[in-house]
Formats: structure tokens, sequence, C-alpha cells
């Protein structure tokens, strides 16, 4: 089955924090965003100009055996993490550390075509797919409400 043809979703930049509980806030890591797309076993990632990321073929094809599906399309980020967790966007282009995905959303998996569902229903259908030990994370840090006036100052700590 062919995946859909989609662009990541590009993050919004805003010069101050605002509260509406109708979005969810995500934190930007620093790394490449991209999709992941799986058919038939092979993985790759696309970045959000529509480029394929070769430079990560091996973190594809290890997410790829991950995966228990045979096809699905995942919206995220690649990063390179250092000792304390902290993406490390030069090393990532240097790679100087080994790379991970962060899966923030699944959009397809195995014909089924999750667009027109809640997010908070995607983040579970993909919660659902990752084994417990895996070069995917899916622990995107995500707040509603009132909580974006201080993730900023969270985060630093």
């Amino acid at each position: 089955m062919t995946l859909p043809r989609v662009k990541p979703i590009i993050p919004t930049w805003r010069n101050d924090p605002f509260d509406d509980p109708d979005w969810l806030f995500d934190l930007k890591y620093d790394g490449f965003r991209g999709l992941f797309h799986l058919q038939r076993g092979r993985g790759r990632f696309i970045s959000r100009n529509s480029n394929t990321l070769s430079r990560f073929e091996a973190l594809g094809d290890q997410v790829a055996t991950e995966l228990d599906v045979t096809d699905a399309l995942l919206d995220g980020e690649v990063i390179a993490a250092d000792e304390t967790g902290r993406p490390q966007f030069y090393d990532l282009l240097r790679r100087a550390r080994a790379p991970a995905y962060v899966a923030f959303d699944i959009l397809w998996v195995d014909g089924a075509d999750l667009r027109s569902l809640p997010l908070s229903e995607r983040r579970k259908r993909l919660q659902a797919i990752l084994p417990a030990k895996s070069a995917i994370s899916s622990e995107a840090l995500s707040v509603t409400g009132p909580r974006p006036r201080t993730l900023q100052s969270d985060v630093r700590k």
C-alpha cells in the first residue's frame, strides 16, 4: 500500500507563550524534524522540505526493525542526546553521538489513515507499536492549559 504524501507540521515561532485549552504545546528538540516512512519493512526519514535524510539511513533501518507493523508514517525529530539526555545539535551534525528518533505522532499504520483522529488517540496508538527499549522515543514533553507560560523556565532547570 502506498503511504500518503504529507509534510511534517512546521513549528510556529512565538515570542511570547500563550495559554489555550485547545492547544497542545511540545518542545522543539534540537535536531532534524522529519517524517519516518516505513513501507514493506524498509524505513527512511524525510525532511520537512521533502528530502530524504540519507545520513540517518542506519537509524532508519534500526527503527524499521523495531516497529511491529508493515507500513507506518510517523512524525518526529532525529536527535543526538548527551549523557544527561539533552539534545546536542552540533553532535548530531558531526555524528559525534548516536542518533535517536523522537516520534511525536503516528499518521498512518498498516493501511489505516489516522489523521482524522484526535492527537491524543494517535499518541496512544503510537505508544502501542513501540517496543520498551528502542531507538524510538515517544516521550515528547507536552503541556496544555496554563503551563506553557512556565515551560521555558522549567526546561532550563
